[in-house]
């Protein structure tokens, strides 16, 4: 009888471990946190920066989710925080949508900037990520630390699991060699980080959202955008920067 135990104990666990090992579909909920003071470095500490201090708090929380399988994946905000009180550029909105496209290589994301409804349309961004040695463990999951840039200058920390095989992660991320679970840009004071991963298979409508918006590709959104606020100073490359991600 001893064995026996001893037996079903040892297929429990690695059946357990194999279906932790190659996970190729579920859902992930990330917590955004920005630091929206952030905004206000820089300016003389008045009374009316000092008033806005104490009217909008400094941390905001929203919450997104991803739907993926081994060749698609989905990223939108799950919910709209009630608690929340925005500055100005920091609400994320209902409408946005990412759609990755893994066995195509292909990214399409729907992103309201300013008053105009995007939808960017391009190959997925190939980012020169450098892994590490460091780990962390985010949801469960064992991580390994990746670091890579943006813009050619923004630092951006990334934390992905090769428990989930799966080459996507929040935002437009991706290109590492599994799923990203945790995710930092300091210079825009934000990060993400899963709370939860469910092993739920996604429906295909949920792999297919509907979307909409004026047709551009990176280097075109760029483009406006630079355009647009040529005159706006430093608060330009922190709107270009969050546009980008």
């Amino acid at each position: 009888m001893k064995n026996i135990f001893i037996l079903l104990f040892l297929l429990s666990a690695t059946t357990c471990f194999s279906q932790a090992r190659f996970i190729s579909s579920g859902r992930v909920e990330f917590e955004r946190k920005y630091n929206q003071h952030s905004q206000l470095e820089g300016e003389n500490e008045g009374p009316w920066i000092a008033e806005m201090k104490k009217i909008y708090p400094k941390m905001l929380t929203d919450h997104f989710e991803l739907r993926f399988n081994n060749e698609r994946s989905v990223y939108r905000l799950l919910k709209e925080n009630p608690d929340n009180k925005y500055l100005w550029m920091g609400k994320p909105s209902e409408s946005d949508v990412t759609i990755k496209d893994m066995t195509k290589g292909t990214i399409s994301m729907q992103r309201d900037v300013f008053e105009q409804t995007y939808l960017i349309q391009d190959s997925l961004r190939q980012l020169e990520w450098r892994i590490t040695d460091e780990t962390r463990t985010i949801a469960g999951f064992e991580c390994k630390k990746a670091v890579t840039k943006i813009c050619d200058s923004v630092y951006v920390v990334a934390f992905y699991t090769d428990q989930i095989m799966v080459n996507s992660g929040p935002e437009s991320f991706s290109g590492l060699p599994g799923m990203i679970l945790g995710l930092a840009v300091p210079r825009l004071h934000t990060t993400w980080f899963a709370t939860k991963v469910e092993l739920v298979d996604p429906t295909p409508a949920q792999l297919t959202p509907a979307q909409k918006g004026k047709k551009a590709s990176w280097t075109q959104l760029s483009t406006d955008l630079n355009k647009a606020m040529k005159d706006w100073g430093k608060e330009a490359a922190r709107i270009l920067w969050t546009s980008l991600l």
